[in-house]
């Protein structure tokens, strides 16, 4: 981490005359891949989502990348609203919600209370076994369609991203798991997460700026990455577009089992 990073990381965020510049030339092409990937992820390849995290955790403490990463996510979302607006399946985005936004409140106050190394393993232990739980419905049939119906495991799925997102910065694979359970279509898929999210990182904004995550410096670097964003966005946007409803799932099935397998190792 250091070497990607010409300072303490901690001295970033606690010394507001220090400047963006104070990343390596390494550190810089691991901030703009992860922009990048933010506007694919929005613009529809959205298990893409673990990559900005993995990229941003290299030259930032996990913690304080959350402050530099939510004004991009921001963004993204701009432009996915906007291109998205007509294929929101509204009644999976009003069901996840509620619990979503009681999820980031929860998140915000047990920061304090959870470490990440305990807490990102039983994320990624959690969205395993709900793979898993994925693939079994697939060789069942119908059987356990009751399950993924229930207004319980809605309930659940929306506080566990809500939580998550707060805490780690990696709701994408636990949105999609419950956007795939509910069987939406590609394209339902992509809107309905895109205003799920752009909601749910609204309401992050204040709990992120009181906890001091977000700042001058944090929002110069995401105004200088924010082309980048947009550019990613209609990137995405496109490969989405050629990609058939089976690959998509795929996709997204084998990108949340490696967010998953990040967040435990």
């Amino acid at each position: 981490m250091g070497v990607l990073f010409s300072i303490p990381p901690t001295s970033f965020f606690s010394m507001p005359h220090l400047t963006p510049l104070h990343f390596t030339t390494w550190g810089w092409l691991a901030a703009l891949v992860g922009a990048l990937a933010i506007g694919s992820a929005k613009g529809g390849l959205t298990g893409l989502g673990i990559l900005p995290v993995v990229c941003f955790a290299a030259c930032l403490p996990a913690r304080e990348s959350t402050g530099l990463v939510l004004p991009l996510l921001i963004v993204g979302d701009l432009c996915a609203i906007g291109a998205y607006r007509r294929v929101v399946d509204w009644k999976v985005f009003w069901k996840l919600l509620p619990p979503g936004l009681v999820g980031v409140v929860l998140g915000y106050l047990w920061m304090g209370h959870i470490s990440e190394p305990v807490f990102r393993p039983l994320i990624g232990g959690i969205v395993l076994a709900l793979i898993a739980l994925q693939f079994l419905r697939k060789t069942m049939g119908e059987r356990l369609d009751h399950i993924f119906d229930s207004r319980g495991f809605g309930l659940f799925m929306g506080t566990l991203a809500g939580v998550t997102t707060m805490i780690a910065n990696a709701a994408g694979p636990v949105a999609n798991l419950y956007f795939l359970s509910v069987r939406l279509p590609k394209w339902n898929l992509i809107g309905t997460s895109a205003w799920f999210f752009f909601v749910i990182n609204l309401s992050k904004v204040p709990f992120s700026a009181h906890l001091g995550l977000i700042n001058s410096i944090s929002l110069t670097l995401s105004l200088e990455l924010a082309p980048l964003v947009i550019l990613g966005f209609f990137l995405g946007r496109y490969l989405a577009g050629k990609m058939p409803q089976k690959l998509f799932e795929n996709f997204l099935l084998a990108c949340t089992a490696l967010g998953a397998l990040r967040l435990i190792w």
